[in-house]
């Protein structure tokens, strides 16, 4: 019992942390956006923006971020290289006739240029089509940059650094704070043998909330073993219940729905009917066990109609992690957020092979096994102690079962208070021998 108490903390835990936009399992991660002041000229500013994804196993997915701030007055963006705005806007009637700025909107949107963008419009570590991949997965290829040429057409001339505010990433569940001053950034030029130095630079952190992402859960675990013939299901309405009132699904013998959803930053989830109606599913299986080893398998299902996972990833808490011997089909890492300890890893599909959960249907699938080590000291099958303390995928957490529902070995039945007839039995026991 004390047990199943522990492995229904680290559940809660687990749950309810993201709503404040933190995660135990990432204390660090955020996705910064840097603003460097490179030059000052008579009526404009030069500025290069940053943006580092510092999330260890959260990334963007397509269609990408969309930067959007708010300009302090009216300055306008003269050119940009390596993004674009998504709107002109109204440019002030005074400068009709002569060259138009890139963008005039007071709330201007930045997209990240197409990996195709002519080469003249390009700068070092744009055109991602703003997708950031997770510090963990490929750090080479979790930032994005863009240089602007900025200033308020009204003036001719003026020294004051332009910095905008209430900055968004236009992605579901961040939040970004407000521009801080740091240290000026600095950058190496001339193969290294020139060190230049920004004028002024500011950070912006924005974080992630997996209840501002979405106000239900978005997967759930399910779970079954070797030793035991039942199957442990996610919990009932693990991610919504299809009585609800506006909830849609689509049942095994009708055709889903027609979608064109390809500008669309979160279409919402059309998902197969199920008891659970998560869009993903994640089950455990103890499969084998061995003198020195035990094997596990990994099967990741989609159940979303309306969406592939590219990039996709899963993290998963066991003590035993610390032991793992080899990993099938799937790329796999550690992770240490706090230093010595080694609970936890992360799961990732291989490039060109595996790296894109396909939507729902024959091959919505994804599904790798592991080899663990037994630690003599810690390792055993009884009170769930081989299955996953917390999982998630692709940073939000899944729903478990609860402990108490873990498949039992056969020799540990679950033990309640005794029946009245057992009682009955007992006393007839004592008065008859």
């Amino acid at each position: 019992m004390g047990l199943a108490l522990i492995l229904l903390s680290f559940a809660l835990m687990g749950f309810f942390s993201p709503t404040h936009g933190y995660d135990p399992l990432d204390p660090n991660g955020n996705i910064t956006i840097k603003w460097d002041v490179v030059q000052i000229n008579d009526a404009t500013q030069d500025v290069r923006v940053y943006i580092f994804n510092y999330q260890l196993f959260r990334h963007v997915e397509h269609p990408g971020w969309r930067l959007s701030w708010d300009w302090p007055g009216d300055e306008v963006i003269w050119n940009i290289l390596g993004a674009e705005s998504t709107e002109q806007g109204n440019c002030p009637a005074a400068l009709r006739g002569k060259n138009l700025p890139h963008c005039c909107d007071k709330q201007p949107v930045i997209i990240d240029l197409l990996p195709s963008a002519p080469f003249n419009s390009r700068v070092a570590n744009c055109c991602k089509g703003g997708v950031l991949s997770s510090f963990t997965q490929d750090p080479g290829k979790s930032g994005a940059a863009f240089q602007m040429s900025l200033g308020d057409p009204s003036l001719t001339s003026g020294n004051n650094i332009i910095m905008p505010e209430n900055f968004t990433l236009g992605l579901p569940g961040y939040t970004c704070g407000d521009p801080g001053e740091v240290p000026p950034s600095k950058f190496v030029e001339d193969d290294g043998r020139r060190q230049t130095q920004a004028i002024a630079t500011y950070n912006v952190t924005c974080s992630y909330s997996q209840f501002r992402a979405s106000p239900s859960p978005t997967c759930c675990v399910s779970l079954s073993a070797f030793y035991n013939e039942s199957i442990v299901p996610c919990p009932r309405c693990s991610c919504g219940c299809q009585a609800q009132a506006g909830s849609k699904c689509v049942k095994p013998d009708e055709s889903p729905p027609l979608l064109q959803l390809p500008n669309e930053v979160a279409p919402q989830p059309v998902v197969r009917c199920t008891h659970f109606m998560c869009p993903i599913r994640v089950h455990w299986h103890v499969k084998e066990s061995y003198t020195q080893y035990w094997r596990v398998k990994i099967t990741v299902t989609n159940f979303n109609y309306a969406k592939n996972y590219s990039q996709w990833n899963l993290v998963v808490l066991h003590p035993n992690m610390q032991n793992v011997t080899q990993v099938f089909s799937f790329n796999y890492k550690p992770l240490h957020p706090y230093g010595h300890i080694n609970d936890t890893g992360m799961f990732f599909g291989i490039e060109y092979y595996n790296d894109m959960l396909l939507q729902s249907g024959e091959n919505g699938n994804v599904q790798t096994e592991m080899l663990l080590h037994k630690d003599s000291g810690i390792f055993t099958f009884r009170n769930g102690w081989a299955f996953p303390r917390k999982i998630s995928f692709n940073g939000d957490n899944c729903v478990m079962p609860p402990p108490d529902d873990y498949p039992r070995l056969p020799n540990s039945g679950h033990f309640g208070a005794p029946s009245k007839w057992c009682i009955i039995f007992s006393l007839l026991l004592v008065i008859f021998f």
